[in-house]
């Protein structure tokens, strides 16, 4: 049985984005105007990095952020100076005003003195996220904060290299009794502090192996979900991409292949896609554990480049929209990880949006999440 009143969130992710793509013609240099495209296109939530390193280690401090990749445009293309506070307060107040909630990650950007690499237990994971809460819990928005994510994609070396030192070629795995307590561990003195929140580690991957995981202290899933990903199809390895964020051979080659790339296998594609959204439903009913997905369920990398269609790309995301909702398991659903102004291709689409946002909004939630559902309802 489903619960018709409580429907999942439509969520989008704005990442570092939000805070670093704000010269003229980035995206987000007016909030006021972009929040209000976000609310005209049927969004009620949205995902961020909070930055927490920095913020713990000196929150009005102006950062020289050094870039994760030239190629995407997620953030900035370049070296960039920040100041998280008190724009994390006011970004946060403006979302708050318009019904939107905050969802707070950490892609853990690194600056020049690369303070991240402090990070050097699950109780100094634990601590910085507990000097950011008590940041917004002075300036009265907890209640604007729908969850805490605590590390983006975990435990990935991009995103958690403080797990690593010097071992660039290490690769940790959740199912490792040690990352596991990592989660644990650090999520429970959090919530010792904060016990209003939900909070969670999101995922990329490793949902072969999901029931050798332990997710005990997960309020909930946030598994991110493609169809071009390694773990579930030959898409990339067929069209050449090399994950090289710095040259860009690899949108060239997705110019060249990628829409026909995808239409030369469709089905076996959508298949896989639609599995891997089953296979998580699977791992939901078997913890009890809700699911939210803010990256998702076409490509990984795309943008408006030369030669690039959006239109298969916004076709597919479409079709796991409406095959996710069917599940009963998400409590917010994103329509893919571009939807941001930057990405002209997909922001320009208002009915499109509007229309996948309306048929998450009147998703049925599973009865057994109803109680996990009402938390922190705008």
């Amino acid at each position: 049985m489903s619960d018709p009143m409580i429907a999942p969130y439509a969520i989008t992710m704005w990442d570092f984005s939000w805070l670093e793509r704000r010269w003229p013609g980035a995206g987000y240099e007016d909030w006021d105007l972009v929040l209000d495209e976000l609310v005209e296109r049927g969004y009620n939530a949205v995902r961020i990095d909070a930055y927490p390193h920095l913020v713990s280690a000196d929150p009005t401090a102006t950062w020289e952020l050094l870039p994760m990749w030239t190629q995407n445009t997620w953030g900035a293309q370049s070296i960039i100076r920040v100041q998280v506070l008190p724009a994390l307060i006011e970004f946060i107040t403006k979302a708050r005003d318009r019904g939107v909630a905050v969802a707070l990650s950490s892609w853990f950007r690194q600056d020049r003195a690369d303070v991240r690499m402090k990070i050097d237990s699950a109780a100094q994971m634990a601590a910085i996220w507990i000097d950011t809460l008590r940041v917004l819990a002075a300036a009265e928005l907890l209640d604007a904060v729908l969850y805490v994510d605590l590390c983006n994609e975990f435990p990935m070396a991009p995103y958690a290299p403080f797990l690593y030192g010097s071992a660039a070629g290490e690769a940790a795995t959740r199912a490792d009794p040690l990352i596991a307590s990592y989660m644990a561990d650090s999520i429970a003195l959090v919530r010792a502090e904060f016990p209003q929140l939900r909070y969670t580690y999101s995922f990329a991957g490793e949902y072969d192996n999901w029931r050798d995981q332990k997710v005990d202290e997960l309020d909930f899933l946030e598994p991110h979900i493609w169809m071009a990903s390694d773990d579930f199809t030959d898409f990339y390895e067929r069209i050449g991409w090399s994950w090289d964020q710095f040259t860009p051979d690899s949108f060239d080659k997705l110019v060249a292949l990628g829409r026909s790339t995808y239409f030369s296998k469709q089905h076996e594609y959508d298949s896989a896609l639609f599995d891997a959204i089953d296979n998580v439903a699977a791992w939901s009913r078997a913890t009890g554990k809700p699911v939210f997905t803010t990256e998702c369920w076409a490509v990984t990398d795309y943008k408006d480049w030369p030669g690039l269609d959006w239109d298969w790309v916004l076709d597919l995301n479409a079709r796991a929209v409406q095959h996710v909702v069917t599940t009963g398991r998400w409590l917010g659903i994103a329509t893919s990880n571009f939807c941001g102004p930057q990405f002209h291709g997909v922001w320009r689409e208002v009915d499109y949006h509007r229309r996948l946002t309306e048929t998450i909004k009147s998703a049925r939630i599973d009865a057994d999440l109803v109680v996990a559902a009402s938390w922190n309802r705008p």
